[in-house]
């Protein structure tokens, strides 16, 4: 009796240590601290629930069990998703960037050889504002010290303005030199930095009124789909931990932002390079559209997040892709003696090899096979897709803006 009583005796004093680790004590606040500590630390793979078992070869470092807030906090924190939610993140930002400078970029400055269609172009411009600028005079002309090569360079950009009958019985070329100072100084040379002045001066006075940029939703397409497949992906990383509903969702989001990004990664090529044949056009922007529908479709099936479906995964997206290869060889057939086939093409397969190295490294798991548990914080298979399809996006980027030059320049 007297042992189990000083059992009883030994065990209040701990009892009452646990009522206590509540109160605002200087002990219970130690003790508080101590037990986050352990409740949020990283654990190995062979600790985590199914749902999070994805990648064998990533032995250690994972989240699991944590609260929505530490979650949302681990952002900032080391642990083996960091820089798979980060690489996208940054990507994310990268591309809403490039958006808002699209957007505010407007089409002000035409290449002088684009001017040999100022013919057609110049009935659709307002000839009278033009009249009023060029009677403004130049600003880039106060030393210019050779009028007559001014002159023949003119004439040369604009070969056939003065046989215009639009122009109502003025002439744009008589406009620029009554523009020019009278009298210039001779020299032994020719400024021809401050001709080449002249002429961007000329070219940025007229292309805007006679320019009509071209629809830009395609590009703004492939710019959205971009932005949202990144923000998923990102979001999707950094979630997915919490709990088996939340991580189901998240996946299928990221898969949805995946099919997103190579649907509309084939708008502008398809859109801007068949604009003039609508038949082609519209038939390349259906199928592409109801095949990135019909891959979202079945990727909210429950078996297509199974981790031995890996493969058939990267095959299914990476069979979109490959679906994009007709419409950029019938370009080259139309438009093969266009150097802007040819330089969108050269975007266009850097962009493939980017996506296509990625989506082996995804489905392969290198180099993480090669060497368990050491790429564990950094360098393994996820991390390296991230960066291939962000690579891969930016290329397409700039081959948009050649399509836009392209077409801002000729039209249909």
């Amino acid at each position: 009796m007297d042992e189990g009583h000083q059992i009883c005796e030994d065990w209040k004093p701990s009892s009452g240590a646990i009522e206590n680790h509540s109160m605002p004590s200087s002990k219970g606040g130690k003790g508080k601290r101590l037990w986050k500590k352990v409740k949020y630390q990283l654990v190995e793979y062979h600790s985590l629930p199914a749902y999070l078992r994805d990648n064998e070869f990533i032995l250690g470092h994972y989240r699991s069990g944590w609260p929505l807030k530490q979650v949302l906090l681990s952002i900032f924190t080391i642990h083996n998703e960091t820089l798979n939610v980060w690489t996208h993140l940054i990507g994310f930002f990268l591309f809403l960037s490039l958006t808002i400078y699209t957007a505010m970029k407007v089409p002000s400055v035409m290449d002088l050889h684009s001017l040999q269609h100022l013919p057609d172009l110049i009935k659709r411009a307002d000839l009278q504002k033009i009249h009023a600028l060029l009677l403004t005079c130049l600003p880039s002309l106060p030393n210019m010290p050779d009028f007559h090569r001014l002159r023949g360079e003119l004439k040369t950009s604009l070969p056939s303005v003065d046989l215009l009958p639009s122009l109502s019985g003025w002439h744009i070329l008589e406009l620029l030199t009554k523009c020019l100072p009278e009298r210039f100084s001779h020299g032994n040379h020719t400024d021809v930095s401050v001709l080449h002045d002249v002429k961007e001066d000329v070219a940025n006075m007229i292309a805007p009124l006679i320019l009509r940029p071209i629809t830009r939703w395609p590009f703004y397409a492939f710019l959205g789909g971009a932005m949202f497949c990144l923000l998923a992906s990102s979001t999707c990383h950094l979630l997915s931990c919490y709990s088996k509903r939340l991580s189901y969702i998240m996946l299928r989001l990221d898969y949805a932002g995946i099919a997103a990004l190579i649907s509309t990664s084939f708008y502008p090529p398809v859109y801007y390079s068949f604009m003039c044949n609508p038949f082609f056009c519209n038939l390349y922007l259906g199928f592409i559209t109801l095949l990135g529908i019909a891959t979202i479709c079945v990727s909210l099936l429950p078996v297509f997040q199974s981790p031995e479906f890996r493969s058939i995964r990267a095959c299914l997206f990476f069979g979109m892709g490959v679906s994009g290869v007709a419409p950029i060889l019938h370009k080259l057939i139309v438009f093969w003696h266009r150097p802007e086939a040819h330089h969108t093409t050269g975007y266009e397969i850097l962009m493939g090899a980017f996506y296509g190295i990625g989506a082996l490294v995804y489905a392969t798991r290198i180099p993480e096979r090669w060497k368990p548990g050491k790429f564990d914080i950094a360098g393994h298979s996820h991390q390296l897709f991230h960066v291939l399809v962000v690579a891969g996006a930016y290329t397409h980027y700039r081959a948009g803006l050649v399509y836009l030059n392209w077409r801002d320049t000729e039209g249909c």
